[in-house]
This record gives C-alpha cells, sequence and structure tokens, in this order.
C-alpha cells in the first residue's frame, strides 16, 4: 500500500510541480540600441548605430526590424572594388539578413551618412553580430566588415 500511496504523490506531484516552476515572463527585449565600432584602418570618426525594435502587423504576424545610421565613413571605392555600404547581420552558421545602406549627403557638409533598414527579420535576432560591409553592387559581392558589434550588447531605449 505504501508503494502505491508513493507513485500516486509522484505523478501528482509532476502534474503540479512544472506549473510553479514556470519562468518569469522575460522582459521585453526590444526597443534596443547598439553602438557598432569601426574595425582596425578604419578613420577615427567612423561610427553606427543600430536600432531593434518589433514591428506589430496587422497580418503575418510582429517582425523585427533593424536600421543602421552610419557616419564618417570612408569612400567604398578607396578600399577597394567596391562601390557602396551594407547592413548585414547574421547568427553565424544560421541566418543572415543583409540590406542596402543609402547615401545620404546632408545640406552644408560634404561627407554622407550610410542609412538603411530591414523590416521582416522573424529569426533569432538576439543572437546576431550586426555589421556595415563593403559591396560591390554589380557583382553583388559582400566585402569586408567595417564597423560591428553583437546584439547581446543591445541596450533597452
Amino acid at each position: 500500500m505504501k508503494m502505491k500511496a508513493i507513485v500516486t504523490m509522484a505523478l501528482l506531484g509532476s502534474m503540479v510541480l512544472p506549473a510553479g516552476l514556470q519562468a518569469a515572463p522575460q522582459p521585453a527585449k526590444y526597443p534596443c540600441s547598439l553602438v557598432l565600432g569601426a574595425k582596425p584602418n578604419m578613420p577615427v570618426n567612423a561610427k553606427g548605430v543600430a536600432l531593434a525594435y518589433t514591428i506589430k502587423r496587422e497580418f503575418g504576424g510582429d517582425r523585427s526590424s533593424l536600421s543602421i545610421h552610419a557616419q564618417y565613413l570612408p569612400s567604398p571605392a578607396s578600399l577597394g572594388a567596391y562601390d557602396q555600404y551594407e547592413g548585414f547581420a547574421q547568427v553565424p552558421g544560421e541566418i543572415s539578413w543583409r540590406f542596402l545602406l543609402l547615401r545620404v549627403t546632408p545640406p552644408n557638409t560634404d561627407v554622407p551618412i550610410w542609412t538603411g533598414r530591414i523590416d521582416d527579420i522573424s529569426g533569432p535576432l538576439e543572437r546576431a553580430d550586426v555589421q556595415v560591409r563593403l559591396s560591390h553592387s554589380g557583382t553583388d559581392r559582400l566585402g569586408p566588415v567595417v564597423l560591428e558589434k553583437n546584439m547581446s550588447d543591445c541596450r533597452p531605449g
């Protein structure tokens, strides 16, 4: 009879215990921002910032948005056979996202800002490396990283 009571208690405990051990809700990961640091041999003023947040959509579920704003980057052609910059985020060996950064030159300056965004990320962005990379529009070749930071350093905002 004791064995039956122990088995019954174990079964009841296994049904009740997991509900009591449920993790507390995770705080919202987004919105957050990330300062992108320059790789060696880049100008001292070369910097960027990335903004990640959740886009609420009526259909198809929510998605993450990632935008990048980079400034004081040298002309892409001065770094090799490249003519543009791209935003690039990747979870190595798993998934990546790539998007064009547009060149915008504000009035009264000759120093462009490179900016762009992607709004349809559904994967694990919180584990991604976020980068600004050189690229060539004619060959679609992605070049070296010029700015970079990991999303683990993304700060709520």
